[in-house]
């Protein structure tokens, strides 16, 4: 007698559900879920994540102060491991434009190498606070803005700690003013780096019209031209005063760690200097101390401080060959102009190939005359302004007071920088562009 098993539900047309054949050879196929920038189990809160990335921006930028600063101290009699952490802290704020009052005056030539590590760690930290927030590859300016603006928020904390911990024993800074600049370096830092994670950078890239984003490109590169042509320039200036240089190192009587110390400090200061020379190249000069002026036509200077970053200065207006120098800033614009006119001619290329029929050639021809001279030309002027902006941004951070009486003046003006780079990269992009297209024509590789 065979045992009774149960009935088992069939399926319609009296086949059973379970005698169904089954394809092993082919796996089930997943449907994908959609992408929503990370999983929320490998989320961190954002007061925790912007706080941990802040924290850690700080302490990177913070730390190459206090061992260049150790150095400079390490000889000094009566020098503490307290007091050598609060003038790091002070550093630290300067290199931030946080300004110092001291006995000897104010204090707000920020050393312009530190504060490039500390905008690059922040926009380090906004990058890590978005991939925290699971905010990666959305596109989102709202949590772009978000990230940058907790990133700022943590940062200001720890700018107004900074300042607290400086006036203990030490000079002055307002913590007020501290949190204000750390809140602003933090954020617009973060932003950069949270936008570039999350795509919105490409996003506004693909949105901006195809002539200004050749205008800023072209601007942004003409700039950058002309701040490595100021720098090589800085550079010769200081290795050719090199012997200068050393005896004002000497003169300090600190030993090899102290003379070390020194001579990162200068280092520090390589950009500013850099800035300097590039207003040297385009014109308007810059100041070292109050009633002095260093620019191509004129050299008028006093009594210096003994500061081997000032042993490469002019002694006197360019004359014979050096008057080339007057040409790099041109030069500088019309290598940019170049540069438009080849990338605007690739991309000629491919769109007249898509052109057919029998009056492709004149069509081609009727927008070469008017649309393709104006996609040339007009990014080619906006170079100007973009550069301008950017140059004049450089001058005003590197220039700053060294103290009372006449070192509260040192550096170039902002203003006078921004508008001469408008005008000299503008003619210098134009000039550039059009012989370009004129030489080798719309169709060169």
């Amino acid at each position: 007698m065979s045992p009774v098993t149960p009935d088992r539900p069939s399926r319609p047309g009296g086949v059973r559900a379970d005698d169904r054949p089954v394809d092993r050879a082919t796996p089930a196929r997943r449907v994908p879920a959609p992408r929503t920038g990370g999983s929320p189990r490998g989320r961190a809160p954002l007061p925790v994540a912007a706080g941990v990335a802040a924290g850690w921006a700080a302490l990177t930028s913070y730390l190459p102060v206090a061992i260049v600063l150790a150095l400079v101290q390490l000889g000094a009699e009566g020098a503490t491991l307290g007091g050598a952490l609060r003038t790091a802290l002070a550093g630290w704020l300067v290199g931030h434009g946080v300004p110092l009052h001291t006995e000897a005056g104010p204090f707000g030539l920020a050393p312009l190498a530190l504060t490039v590590l500390a905008i690059w760690r922040l926009t380090r930290a906004g990058v890590h606070v978005s991939r925290a927030i699971g905010a990666r590859d959305t596109r989102s300016p709202r949590r772009a803005l978000l990230a940058a603006g907790a990133v700022g928020i943590a940062y200001a904390l720890l700018g107004a700690l900074a300042a607290v911990l400086v006036g203990v024993g030490g000079p002055a800074a307002s913590p007020v003013r501290a949190a204000a600049t750390f809140a602003a370096v933090g954020t617009l830092a973060a932003l950069v780096g949270a936008t570039r994670i999350t795509a919105v950078t490409r996003l506004l890239v693909d949105r901006m019209p195809a002539r200004l984003r050749d205008g800023v490109r072209t601007g942004l590169v003409a700039g950058l031209l002309l701040l490595g042509a100021g720098a090589g320039a800085a550079g010769l200036a200081v290795a050719t005063g090199g012997g200068d240089a050393a005896d004002m190192i000497g003169a300090y009587r600190t030993g090899v760690a102290g003379q070390a110390g020194i001579t990162l400090v200068s280092v520090a200061y390589a950009p500013n200097a850099a800035i300097w020379s590039t207003s040297y190249l385009l014109g308007p000069g810059f100041a070292v101390g109050t009633d002095t002026a260093i620019r191509t036509s004129e050299v008028s200077v006093g009594a210096l401080p003994a500061v081997p970053l000032l042993a490469g200065l002019p002694r006197g207006p360019v004359d014979g060959l050096g008057a080339l120098l007057l040409a790099v800033p041109v030069l500088a614009g019309m290598v940019a102009g170049w540069l438009l006119a080849r990338r605007t001619a690739r991309h000629a290329g491919p769109e007249r190939a898509r052109i057919g029929g029998v009056d492709a050639e004149a069509q081609h021809g009727r927008e070469r005359t008017s649309r393709r001279w104006a996609d040339l030309l007009v990014p080619a002027a906006l170079a100007g302004p973009v550069a301008g902006v950017l140059l004049g941004v450089a001058a005003k951070v590197s220039a700053g007071p060294l103290g009372a009486g006449r070192l509260t003046q040192l550096g170039p003006v902002a203003w006078q920088v921004a508008a001469v780079a408008t005008c000299v990269i503008a003619v210098g992009a134009l000039i550039g562009a059009a012989a370009t297209r004129a030489l080798t024509g719309p169709s060169a590789p």
